[in-house]
């Protein structure tokens, strides 16, 4: 109470929007250890439970006139499978349920993080990175299980000069790379951008003099984050199906 009181008498603001990323216990208080129920790991489990609750009871009596979530999840199921087959070819389905399966939790851990008082699990570079470095280690380990030492020649641009070759293969190694860290920014940051503008606009909201324009700023930002937060999933998704691409087609 006196820190919030100095913040009003300082003029500065009383509010702080980055708090609503900070890992905490979801029980009680203190530190956080490797076995400590976080609302991380609380709100990934719950994205869990509403991928299984779409894909698994949704879809449990199917029929021929599909029910409402019966119809979201054969849309998400066509819509990423169609994905997967354009990007990758007919030898890339094989890898569709993991692709599948990353699209799913993504987009319902952004829509559950839209929530009033929820934590977003992919505003936080630990989580991203994990998918973004997993992705990266599959699809090198198969790159090289189904091309051996050709799928070097993915670094190797055979349609440049002669004389250009060894600094584009350079470029392309440190490319490959990158690959990760990009993979993994791009999500974390947007979803953490978004609901931090989001938390600004909310603490003007308490000053009558430009509240309603606030609370327009609000409506209009949390419409921008409904979309972002499918557009992540799916730019995650899409570049996953990139790089399996490569891993499967190193020379195309």
């Amino acid at each position: 109470m006196a820190a919030e009181a100095h913040g009003e008498e300082a003029g500065g603001l009383v509010f702080h929007p980055m708090d609503q990323f900070i890992v905490k216990p979801f029980f009680g208080d203190g530190a956080v250890s490797w076995y400590t129920i976080t609302n991380a790991t609380v709100w990934m489990a719950l994205a869990v439970l509403a991928v299984f609750a779409l894909l698994v009871l949704g879809t449990s009596k199917r029929s021929v006139i599909p029910t409402r979530m019966q119809s979201v999840g054969e849309l998400a199921y066509g819509f990423i499978y169609k994905m997967v087959e354009d990007i990758c070819g007919k030898d890339g389905v094989k890898y569709f349920p993991y692709i599948m399966t990353l699209f799913m939790f993504i987009v319902f851990s952004n829509f559950l993080g839209l929530l009033p008082m929820a934590f977003t699990p992919t505003s936080h570079i630990a989580v991203t990175a994990i998918m973004a470095f997993a992705v990266f280690f599959a699809v090198t380990i198969l790159g090289f299980v189904k091309n051996g030492a050709s799928f070097l020649g993915l670094f190797w641009v055979s349609s440049a000069p002669l004389a250009l070759r060894p600094i584009l293969a350079l470029i392309e190694v440190i490319s490959y790379f990158v690959r990760p860290v990009s993979h993994s920014i791009r999500l974390a940051g947007n979803m953490m951008a978004g609901h931090a503008v989001i938390k600004v606009f909310a603490g003007f909201a308490a000053i009558a003099a430009i509240a309603p324009l606030s609370i327009v700023a609000i409506t209009a930002m949390y419409g921008l984050e409904i979309l972002v937060s499918f557009i992540q999933a799916y730019v995650f998704t899409i570049l996953t199906c990139v790089y399996l691409k490569d891993a499967l087609h190193p020379h195309h």
